[in-house]
């Protein structure tokens, strides 16, 4: 039998001998962080395929913080439909895998147009939205998730005008493409479109996009804008409407409403961060409108080119910073959510060009969101517009990364990805007798070394 005196000597060996371990688990990671070398994705690949949640102001997946490093490819459905092509999806995925990318933001909506998804309101052409059905489950197999965007602000893939169209044909009169956030007929093609996909039972995996993990959000439009409205009013019901429509049929995953980051006539003191003075005229307001009951984070785009002007200058470098760092602070404390920067690059269109340009500006978005995480704040990840797979250069529209025709921009890419891994793997080199990831991630010295 046991004495006290035996089992407290046998107690306090077993907590040295745990926290021995505990030191050694901790002195790998931050070796790991030192020599910035690659995490075995193996290493993270033991838990299950599970649904991103939100937890305050970051992304988590099993508990775990999801960091996220990621990019566009708007045309994939479109190019699984065709045999010739369809292999290209199997290619971008294997490569933006190959740099760690875990992210795609790609459309769920082709309306009215060539190789059409939905060809008339509520009728779909089932070979194309099987070939919807190939690129989730190619993202899958290679574990990349995938943000789907409901519809269009803009003509391409038909989108918002051409919901007014199809509203005219069926005897509307319609005069202004903006009644597609007001008029009521309008607004049921739309959420007849939404619940079409969100209930759509994937013909390869046999699973529902609405219980499909694969899914990390739905967006409710690309870059959203009422420039009829000025006020934002129109915009905000809409954005409400929607938000609480796509809630109550898939209450599980996240969703965001796909906009730029303009601010509106909510917060004048934060119009002069807007590029320019056409910016708080086009009817949104970001802390408003991401303020909506169903909005789960925010997003941004970033396009100083565009925006500014084109001829390369710093002053775009300059702008990007003080844009994401705005929202980033905006997110915090205000919306009390993530924010991703859902579409950034530049265009070797533009005048003065450079590779190295290029570089310095996704250099520049990368760590501004490494400087939010180290302290735990709301930047949770990027989105590059775009990343395209080698022999697809005619889709290009100034703005594509070729990885392997671009290796200085593939290491940047990877760099970062691997610096995410380690950010997200936090817990899993925690030491056996339980210690928690850290709240506040600048108290973290793991955190101030990358």
């Amino acid at each position: 039998m046991y004495t006290h005196k035996t089992i407290l000597l046998l107690v306090i060996l077993l907590v040295y001998n745990l926290h021995t371990n505990c030191l050694n688990e901790e002195h790998i990671f931050k070796h790991r962080i030192d020599d910035d070398v690659d995490v075995d994705v193996g290493e993270m690949d033991d838990e299950p395929w599970t649904l991103v949640k939100k937890s305050g102001n970051q992304f988590v997946v099993n508990d775990q913080p999801f960091y996220v490093n990621g990019f566009n490819t708007y045309w994939l459905m479109t190019f699984a439909v065709d045999a010739s092509t369809r292999g290209k999806v199997t290619e971008l995925f294997q490569q933006a895998s190959g740099v760690g990318m875990t992210v795609c933001r790609t459309w769920a909506f082709n309306d009215g147009q060539w190789r059409a998804l939905q060809k008339k309101p509520s009728v779909y052409d089932e070979d194309v939205f099987k070939a919807l059905d190939f690129v989730v489950s190619e993202a899958r197999r290679f574990k990349i998730r995938l943000i789907l965007s409901l519809t269009n602000n803009w003509d391409s893939y038909g989108g918002k005008p051409q919901y007014v169209r199809w509203g005219n044909e069926a005897g509307l009169n319609l005069t202004n493409e903006d009644e597609f956030f007001t008029h009521p007929t309008l607004k049921n093609y739309y959420k007849a479109h939404v619940k079409t996909v969100l209930n759509r039972v994937n013909t390869i995996t046999n699973t529902t996009y609405k219980d499909d993990p694969t899914v990390f959000a739905w967006e409710l439009m690309n870059e959203a804008r009422c420039p009829s409205d000025p006020s934002g009013d129109k915009l905000q019901e809409w954005i409400e409407e929607m938000a609480y429509y796509v809630k109550t049929i898939d209450p599980k995953h996240l969703v965001e409403i796909g906009l730029e980051g303009f601010y509106g006539p909510s917060t004048p003191n934060k119009i002069p961060y807007n590029p320019n003075t056409v910016c708080q005229q086009v009817g949104t307001d970001f802390i408003r409108n991401h303020q909506v009951l169903g909005i789960d984070f925010a997003s941004v785009h970033i396009y100083a080119d565009s925006w500014i002007s084109p001829p390369i200058t710093d002053a775009h470098i300059t702008f990007t910073r003080s844009w994401m760092q705005s929202h980033i602070d905006d997110a915090e404390k205000y919306l009390n959510m993530p924010v991703i920067f859902t579409e950034f690059g530049v265009s070797a269109k533009d005048p003065g060009y450079n590779a190295s340009f290029r570089d310095s500006m996704i250099s520049t978005v990368y760590n501004t969101l490494l400087d939010s995480a180290r302290r735990g704040g709301s930047g949770s990840g990027s989105l590059l517009w775009q990343v395209f797979p080698d022999g697809t250069e005619y889709m290009d529209d100034g703005y594509a990364i070729i990885l392997s025709k671009s290796p200085s921009t593939s290491n940047l890419i990877s760099r970062h990805s691997t610096r995410l891994t380690l950010f997200n793997s936090l817990c899993k080199w925690k030491c056996r007798w339980g210690c928690k990831k850290r709240h506040g991630l600048d108290e973290s010295h793991y955190h101030d070394e990358l």
